[in-house]
């Protein structure tokens, strides 16, 4: 398969990077005695091991030397992997960091270390660390990066007066690799400076080709290491007690333990089985509120569930950014799982196969209109990848009620043509059935072009969604359209030391509504300013129009984005839009919506962060400048991170269009991911009052439910 790939690829001319194995790798330190992890870079090891340096920086601008020298050390052993980074600062006052939780460093200095363990550039493991040594791990693939993933690793930072130093100790258990022996991974060094809106990388990233770490990564070997069959097994507990106000008092109407086990084996060392029984399917903080009135198409909410979590990166897919068909497979549409199992990893050298299948017990009100209790959940995901980043791949989901089903399959992938530049694509088609209704056939299919390198961003993309096409298991906004796009982004980059970079942008949309047969169009034109402290400043305007129930509407606007680390312990964010719009209704009418937001951080020690944001949205009817709605939501949280296991959590979020108020307190301590210990306690608040038989609106809050639950799990490696 991968030599027939090869020569299509060739007889389409397609540009392709050399793979991870071209250039020289490097060589670390086999150790017999591993450093120990605490941040001092004093240990033996670190003195014998070679070392790499001459970061140079690709934001704001490309192959500019970073004002601070970083020096990386590496060296391993049959079972882990080592690095020691020497990051230096001349004003160590100023490096920003924070004892914070996983995955809560993103606003700090960090370094990360990229790391393609297949070394075929399809996806990386992007592992951070902040100079006290806190850490964030996600993945990457098909242009989307992904920090719902938690992997097992060790690191410890100190901040010095030369600037900090960071040490990281990888389990090769905790990673999937190649079983030849020596195994060769591809790694690019990263590191943030956040006050002077720096990255830089070792190696340098080449300016024709732009910020694709997947093509321009360098290899590394490592020799004799141990080839695992992983063996995890998770059991988890659960206590939940929960009381919903009935007639004129607070009555429980659940209580009581949940236990269940999840476990992974390793089919081989690169194919790994999860299975569940009763698992963990929950989360531990509560969604922050949407506007969730005049919508169009649903809103959505992102995975937080653990079992979901892991292995999503294998879904992304291209073209997703751009289309109404934003996701194949969106696992928060697995409502109520009772058991589930996943197989993901390699087959063979190049092939990649992710499959989800899930037992969803229904609600109660759809089982009262005939469905069945349960519903079968299929997905199957494989990629076949080229040289470079390329690669062939295919999907199919299936949700599965009684007679009642909805099945999309269909392929994807994305073949790079120049340096800078890829052509992605899809095709689905789709197979639903409601209950008592006959099945309705439908397709979507994409082509775009994607160009980003120093000088520009250029986008190109054709669609279409034909309007039979459905899917009950990922995340469409819209169906019956056609749509030809396209965007440019040119780069200047000014000797200022104000801005330090300019970015306009114009933006062509053509889109046909099929149920109607009319045209939108969206002109846009904006302008981009990148600015020290991680500062970015951006205003457009749009001249466009919506078809919605075939009607014609105006819906031109302004927009405005501005954020940046205002000093290193504030940070400011905040947006602005007013423009014509549509009410959506059966009967629709124009109007104008204004919309707003601000978030403001505030971080006062290394241990405290306070996070402060607010949301607004209005809408005026345009006949006669009635005002429909003005919805606000408030949110405050507050977090004590006692050290790097252990933190405290207060949120409170009041709604005023439905005149709601939440409270939600959770204390949290994760050893490693998998093993943790959850306690929480929330209560719902409306404004409402008893008259003679029932709830009406009032002008107290009134609490109308409350919670409590304990969650504890142990992760066992065999």
């Amino acid at each position: 398969m991968l030599t027939r790939a090869l020569a299509i690829a060739a007889v389409l001319g397609l540009a392709v990077a050399p793979p991870a194995g071209a250039a020289d790798p490097l060589k670390p330190l086999r150790t017999p005695t591993p450093p120990v992890i605490d941040g001092d870079l004093g240990d033996a090891v670190w003195q014998s091991a070679p070392t790499v340096t001459g970061f140079k920086t690709w934001m704001p601008d490309y192959g500019k030397d970073m004002p601070d020298q970083t020096v990386v050390y590496y060296a391993y052993d049959a079972e882990h992997l080592y690095f020691a980074f020497r990051a230096f600062d001349s004003e160590p006052g100023r490096i920003k960091a924070s004892i914070a939780a996983r995955d809560g460093i993103t606003a700090d200095d960090w370094i990360c270390i990229n790391l393609d363990s297949f070394g075929d550039r399809q996806s990386l493991y992007g592992l951070y660390v902040n100079p006290l040594g806190i850490q964030g791990d996600s993945r990457f693939a098909a242009g989307r990066e992904d920090f719902g993933f938690d992997a097992v690793w060790y690191s410890a930072g100190r901040i010095d007066e030369k600037g900090y130093t960071v040490e990281v100790r990888i389990p090769f258990k905790s990673l999937r690799y190649g079983d030849a022996n020596p195994v060769r991974m591809a790694l690019i060094f990263e590191r943030r400076i956040t006050r002077r809106s720096e990255q830089g990388t070792y190696p340098p990233l080449d300016p024709k080709v732009g910020p694709n770490f997947l093509t321009q990564n360098i290899p590394i070997e490592f020799a004799d290491i141990r080839h695992y069959k992983l063996v995890e097994i998770l059991p988890d507990a659960i206590y939940d007690y929960q009381m919903q106000r009935v007639n004129e008092s607070l009555e429980r109407v659940s209580s009581g333990p949940e236990f269940g086990l999840t476990a992974k084996y390793g089919v081989t060392a690169q194919l790994v089985f999860d299975g569940a029984v009763n698992p963990d399917f929950s989360q531990v903080e509560a969604d922050a509120g949407q506007v969730d009135v005049n919508r169009r198409y649903a809103l959505f909410y992102p995975e937080k569930r653990p079992f979901f979590l892991e292995g999503r990166d294998s879904f992304n897919f291209a073209g997703a950014d751009y289309s109404p068909m934003q996701s194949v497979v969106h696992t928060r549409t697995i409502v109520n799982p009772i058991a589930g199992a996943k197989l993901t990893g390699k087959l063979g050298a190049s092939g990649t196969l992710a499959s989800i299948y899930a037992v969803d017990e229904q609600p109660d009100s759809a089982v009262a209109a005939g469905s069945p209790d349960y519903a079968q959940v299929a997905v199957v995901r494989y990629k076949h990848a080229l040289k470079g980043d390329s690669y062939f791949g295919g999907f199919y989901t299936g949700r599965e009620e009684g007679d009642a089903f909805n099945r999309v399959f269909g392929g994807d992938g994305s073949l790079r043509v120049t340096q800078a530049g890829a052509l992605g694509f899809y095709a689905f088609g789709s197979s639903t059935r409601p209950h008592g209704e006959g099945t309705t056939d439908g397709h979507s299919v994409l082509a775009n072009y994607t160009h980003d390198n120093r000088k520009m961003s250029l986008y190109l993309q054709a669609l279409d969604v034909s309007q039979g096409f459905d899917t009950w298991t990922g995340y469409l906004t819209r169906a019956g359209v056609f749509q030809a796009s396209a965007a440019l982004t040119p780069r200047f980059y000014p000797t200022s030391a104000v801005v330090r970079r300019v970015e306009p942008s114009v933006i062509a949309d053509y889109v046909r509504d099929a149920p109607s047969g009319l045209w939108e169009q969206w002109y846009e034109g904006g302008l981009s300013l990148v600015l020290p402290r991680s500062a970015r400043i951006t205003a457009k305007y749009h001249w466009s129009n919506e078809v919605f129930e075939k009607e014609s509407f105006a819906t031109s606007g302004v927009q405005a984005q501005a954020s940046g680390q205002l000093t290193k312990e504030f940070r400011l964010q905040g947006s602005f839009s007013h423009q014509e719009a549509i009410y959506y209704s059966a009967d629709p009418f124009p109007g104008t919506l204004t919309s707003a937001s601000l978030v403001l951080l505030y971080q006062p020690s290394e241990q405290w962060l306070f996070d402060l944001r607010g949301t607004y949205s209005g809408f005026s009817q345009a006949s006669d400048g009635r005002r429909l709605y003005d919805y606000g939501i408030y949110r405050a949280k507050t977090t004590y991170q006692w050290n790097r296991y252990l933190f405290f959590r207060g949120i409170g979020e009041y709604n005023t269009y439905r005149r709601q108020l939440l409270t939600d307190f959770l204390a949290s301590f994760t050893y490693i991911p998998g093993t943790v210990f959850h306690v929480g306690y929330g209560s719902f608040y409306e404004k409402l009052e008893w008259q003679t038989d029932r709830y009406v609106p009032g002008r107290d809050l009134l609490e109308t439910r409350r919670g409590f639950f304990l969650k504890l799990s142990y992760l066992w490696r065999l």
